[in-house]
């Protein structure tokens, strides 16, 4: 299987997670100190994140990829894409799509989402 294609696995696990609300899955697809960018702007580090989604604050029920762009160098990748999220986040329901610009390094054969 080729690096992109696990590259795009690692990102779709994730979004299965934060629809599941499986912390651990999540935890074990990120590194400590991955940080999340709402769309409002609002910056959280990854336990802040996680708990909300934990407590119900934000419910993710589906995604949508679009046309993902993927960069291998090495141990570190990058994936451009565009997704559509079913949500309900903050009390307010919907269906966005967002651009992502996410980074992965691979640690011990495995890629997990990260800041840079």
């Amino acid at each position: 299987m080729s690096e992109e294609k696990k590259i795009l696995e690692a990102y779709e696990k994730m979004q299965k997670a934060m629809i599941a609300k499986d912390v651990e899955t999540m935890r074990s697809l990120t590194t400590s100190d991955k940080t999340f960018t709402h769309m409002s702007g609002k910056k959280q580090t990854r336990e802040e994140f996680f708990e909300e989604i934990k407590n119900g604050t934000l419910n993710y029920y589906g995604y949508q990829i679009h046309n993902p762009q993927i960069k291998v160098d090495g141990d570190h990748a990058n994936l451009k894409a565009d997704v559509t999220l079913k949500a309900r986040v903050y009390g307010i329901s919907g269906s966005w799509t967002l651009h992502t610009d996410t980074n992965f390094i691979k640690e011990d054969g495995n890629w997990l989402q990260c800041d840079n």
